[in-house]
């Protein structure tokens, strides 16, 4: 076991600032070496910030550096693929922000080479690091919830399109809208409370109806507000999005909005079985229903609390020093991924799509 893990962070944009660089900071046996941006002043900045690594302004100057261990890729979704395989070939260890690519065959490509090079590829769906998750996962796994047969996620907002215009709603940088930017953390975390089981067909509609007009769009805040360009911009990704998954368990159901007409945001997973119910308030607490003794019960567990992101950082850094894979491994994103492309194709072809495995 390795008792230092150098590692460069590629991409200083928020993600890296509000999850990977903490992490890594609070890391026993973590060191960050480089930042890299192609916006020299991030990366200068994160220098100064944190008071350690060197800036970059290109990842292939530090492709080669034998000193160099693992890298968090915390770019866009277009650089996903590209970035990780580069490292690999080189050597190292990989944390990719979710989702893992754009598109199923970048996300292939990137499991192939991840088990061809022997290299840890993590993917980021922190979610499964979140302890209230886990709770779940093992409530479903010990028979409480008995045969889940049904599982219902929402994920929707008002009217919240991030960086209108920018990358976030042009389909060639991200490969899609609300289903692969808000739904790939639903359905991963269904995924591995339900012990990933194997995904049959999935249907879907995606619609890109709100931010077509960009200039008149009306909204009440706006993440990534400072990438928007509504002037010469491109709005050609899904806004809203249905879906229904078959797989050899439970059917699993979708409705998410970056933007609706409904002055209400809901964002919750209800995991429904023949026993027992349960309702995750994502990124918060659930509550567990059932009967005891011909009596209708309720229960809202108490449980000790996590920052699922620094968890998710600590436990790569962990799996690195020991040459292990852990619960984010590229396999389970690749499994996510056929999900999210099938739902797209349905969506095109008005049509249920048969998911190989």
């Amino acid at each position: 076991m390795k008792e230092k893990i150098k590692v460069a962070v590629i991409g200083c944009g928020n993600i890296a600032n509000s999850a990977h660089i903490p992490a890594y900071m609070a890391s026993d046996i973590a060191e960050i070496k480089y930042f890299c941006d192609i916006i020299p002043e991030r990366a200068d900045a994160a220098v100064e910030k944190y008071g350690c690594g060197k800036a970059v302004y290109d990842y292939h100057e530090i492709l080669d550096d034998a000193d160099l261990d693992a890298v968090s890729v915390c770019t866009h979704n277009d650089m996903h693929s590209v970035i990780s395989i580069d490292f690999m070939r080189h050597g190292k260890d990989v944390l990719c922000e979710k989702p893992a690519a754009r598109i199923l065959s970048e996300a292939l490509e990137m499991e192939k080479v991840s088990y061809e090079t022997g290299r840890i590829l993590s993917i980021g769906v922190c979610n499964r690091y979140a302890n209230s998750v886990n709770h779940i996962r093992k409530l479903i796994a010990d028979g409480e919830l008995g045969d889940v047969y049904h599982v219902y996620a929402s994920f929707r907002a008002h009217r919240s399109i991030p960086g209108l215009g920018g990358d976030f709603t042009t389909k060639a940088c991200s490969g899609g809208g609300a289903l692969i930017d808000w739904g790939v953390h639903y359905i991963d975390l269904i995924l591995y409370c339900l012990g990933d089981p194997k995904v049959l067909t999935a249907s879907g509609e995606a619609f890109c109806k709100l931010g077509k007009d960009m200039k008149n769009y009306v909204y009440e805040s706006m993440w990534a507000e400072d990438t928007k360009n509504t002037e010469t911009g491109t709005y050609d990704v899904d806004d809203s999005v249905v879906g229904l998954v078959r797989t050899d368990g439970a059917v699993v159901s979708f409705n998410g909005a970056w933007a609706q007409n409904i002055g209400e945001r809901e964002t919750y997973i209800d995991f429904m079985g023949d026993k027992g119910g349960v309702r995750l308030d994502y990124c918060g607490n659930f509550r567990f229903w059932t009967t005891k003794n011909g009596m209708l019960t309720e229960t809202i567990p108490a449980y000790k609390t996590n920052d699922m992101h620094r968890s998710e950082v600590l436990d790569f850094v962990e799996c690195v020093a020991k040459g292990e894979r852990n619960r984010n491994d590229i396999k389970y994103a690749v499994g996510t991924s056929k999900i999210l492309q099938a739902i797209y194709d349905s969506s095109e072809a008005h049509a249920e799509i048969k998911i190989e495995n």
